[in-house]
């Protein structure tokens, strides 16, 4: 397969699953977190399938189109060991309702590292019965696997569950 056609994949792959996820926790008071703004694509679409709910945004350094930046008090800048710790602080525990995590730099060992090392502090931001959608598996004993959405190639994005 070309990287065009896999590019395509996990694009449809990903809106899928944020449609899907979205979905399963309409009925879920809370916020949206965004990790990973990259050019501010996804950011956008979620702006348009969440209306009425804030979105929080996390992301190193922004280099995202200026019509995709979210407002600056609603962006947590920096490294996700400093900035997820800094949000729990601020939003508290269980404030999310759902969570879109994109970090896949093209280094798999580095990407699944990092999402290893957020998973608690992801799962400790999101309520009971929040959903998480992510390019990496997040582990953390408070999330439960979710089935992907009739279409998604299993191990092409991965969902989960903030259990109880």
């Amino acid at each position: 397969m070309s990287r065009l056609d896999s590019f395509i994949r996990r694009l449809e792959a990903q809106r899928l699953c944020l449609g899907f996820g979205v979905e399963r926790s309409a009925g879920l008071a809370g916020v949206v977190l965004e990790l990973g703004l990259g050019n501010g694509r996804t950011f956008d679409h979620l702006r348009e399938i969440c209306r009425g709910r804030d979105i929080y945004v996390f992301e190193r350094q922004v280099a995202a189109h200026p019509d995709c930046i979210p407002a600056a008090d609603r962006l947590f800048l920096g490294d996700f060991a400093e900035t997820l710790p800094r949000a729990l602080l601020q939003l508290g525990p269980g404030a999310a309702c759902f969570v879109h995590v994109d970090l896949g730099s093209g280094d798999a060992t580095a990407s699944r590292a990092l999402a290893d090392s957020i998973a608690p502090h992801v799962a400790a931001l999101m309520t009971p019965g929040a959903v998480l959608v992510s390019d990496q598996p997040m582990s953390d004993s408070n999330l439960r696997p979710l089935p992907l959405p009739a279409g998604v190639k299993p191990g092409r994005y991965f969902m989960a569950e903030r259990m109880a």
